[in-house]
């Protein structure tokens, strides 16, 4: 565990210090790492489904409009730290450069409801940098759709320390939370892997999906997360590409 880490800080403690990101030199196509959007794009239980109908529709009307209602935190998104402490910033206020750089995608392989320690990202590799954006492969996005999709592996506490000991720049898991699942939850949870990430402005990306063919390399990202005034969290397009 990081010794100078509380495991669930009380509140914003500021952005994190980061090195300038150098991606280094594009060795292959940008990939779409985006669930699409729709009223079937991966959502937790515990909120409404996202509901797409057409305002006007051609032939009958001169143009298509589509009204959308969903939550932010609905298919591929990012979580600004406003989503866990008041007073912190929202997703407009996120700094562009917070959203894009080099980082590394790490294969995972576990079972149902598993929890990922500081142990399992020992054995990872490449190695992790400073600044990085660490996504985690874990085949879970395979497995949307499926009542499996529900029983999600996530990280320990102990394991968010590792990770804001290492400095990384955000956190991208193909699944709906880095914390503990919901039916594992105990009375009293308090989302320690979001406050410790969260409170020093390490963001976190949830339901990535086409990142397995990036496993065991290094990329560059972009995540193209919607500027929301007041917003906790936005949709977001991601996409990333293999860097020499």
């Amino acid at each position: 565990m990081c010794e100078h880490c509380p495991r669930a800080p009380s509140g914003w403690l500021g952005w994190i210090e980061l090195p300038r990101s150098e991606p280094g030199t594009p060795a292959g196509p940008w990939l779409d790492l985006t669930h699409k959007l729709g009223p079937d794009m991966p959502c937790a239980s515990i909120f409404p489904k996202p509901q797409f109908a057409k305002l006007r529709s051609l032939p009958a009307d001169p143009y298509n409009v589509t009204d959308i209602h969903m939550v932010a935190h609905a298919g591929t998104h990012v979580d600004a730290p406003l989503h866990y402490f008041e007073g912190a910033p929202d997703m407009a206020a996120i700094p562009p450069e917070r959203l894009s750089g080099a980082g590394i995608v790490w294969r995972i392989e576990v079972e149902p409801d598993q929890v990922i320690g500081p142990e399992d990202l020992e054995r990872c590799r490449p190695l992790i940098r400073e600044g990085d954006i660490l996504a985690v492969d874990t085949g879970w996005a395979a497995r949307f759709g499926t009542e499996a999709y529900e029983r999600h592996p996530s990280f320990s506490a102990e394991a968010a320390d590792w990770l804001v000991a290492r400095r990384i720049k955000m956190l991208a898991c193909d699944f709906a939370t880095p914390d503990l699942v919901y039916h594992l939850r105990e009375p009293g949870f308090d989302w320690p892997v979001h406050r410790a990430l969260l409170a020093r402005g390490i963001l976190i990306c949830e339901h990535l999906t086409g990142h397995a063919a990036l496993a065991g390399q290094r990329v560059e990202f972009h995540f193209g997360a919607l500027p929301i005034a007041g917003g906790d969290g936005a949709p977001a397009r991601v996409t990333a590409r293999l860097v020499e």
